[in-house]
């Protein structure tokens, strides 16, 4: 007979449902499946109304992140196997409004990753002609590791400041800063650290470590907010000093 596992699926359709249900679903088990696999299998063959996010299915797109079984995992790296036989109970991801069934609702996140200006700025450009913006390798190993973020928002989901603190701009984003502002290319630091710097920044965070944790990328958020507040004390305290002070 063959091998079946239970999904305990996390349903709202507001437009029809007063408040979100679970239902079970059983599905075939297969040893090379993931939860993502199991959530395709039911839209395809069970239950065509579910809605969830996906797309590569290579733990690089960011889009399919979820909790199962209370953690916030990428469904595509979420093998069955690691599950088997117990039910597995997929919900979206915590800490963020539900559009519908699995699907979350991003804007305050993408709001907070725009303000933080997660791109290269420079205050002046050189022209090609006269050559590229050439790094070491020990200048890359600087940011590279925070450059790693596929914005996937399981550190959202994992951290209790951003749950609890609606102005908290977030472990990515704070991270994606960090990795700009240690850029040898960048030019815009100071413009960042206005932001990130402030009380809804990096000092809003109380240092749990759950988003480093959970990051399918080894990006280690936990680590950049506290880089940023190195170099936010170190900054305050050159002004305080007579020679760092501009007159």
């Amino acid at each position: 007979m063959a091998r079946t596992i239970k999904l305990e699926v996390f349903r709202y359709r507001p437009e029809i449902d007063d408040k979100p249900t679970f239902k079970s679903y059983e599905v075939p088990f297969r040893e090379d499946w993931v939860v993502l696999d199991a959530l395709n299998h039911i839209k395809d063959t069970v239950d065509g109304t579910l809605s969830f996010r996906w797309s590569c299915r290579m733990g690089v797109c960011g889009s399919c992140g979820m909790m199962v079984n209370g953690f916030p995992r990428l469904t595509c790296a979420a093998f069955l196997r690691d599950y088997y036989p117990h039910p597995i109970r997929v919900e979206p991801l915590v800490n963020f409004p539900v559009e519908r069934d699995l699907v979350i609702n991003m804007s305050d996140f993408l709001r907070k990753l725009k303000s933080v200006k997660p791109w290269i700025i420079r205050k002046e450009e050189t022209p090609v002609s006269e050559g590229e913006y050439l790094q070491t390798p020990a200048e890359l190993a600087r940011y590279k590791q925070f450059s790693m973020c596929i914005n996937c928002m399981l550190c959202y989901a994992a951290c209790p400041v951003y749950g609890r603190e609606e102005d908290f701009i977030g472990p990515a984003a704070l991270a994606l800063a960090q990795r700009y502002n240690l850029d040898s290319r960048d030019q815009g630091g100071q413009e960042r650290r206005a932001i990130a710097f402030s009380d809804e920044g990096i000092w809003e965070c109380t240092f749990v470590g759950e988003c480093t944790t959970v990051c399918p990328k080894n990006v280690d958020p936990a680590g950049a907010i506290q880089l940023g507040k190195v170099t936010a004390a170190i900054d305050y305290f050159k002004l305080l000093l007579p020679w760092g002070r501009k007159t």
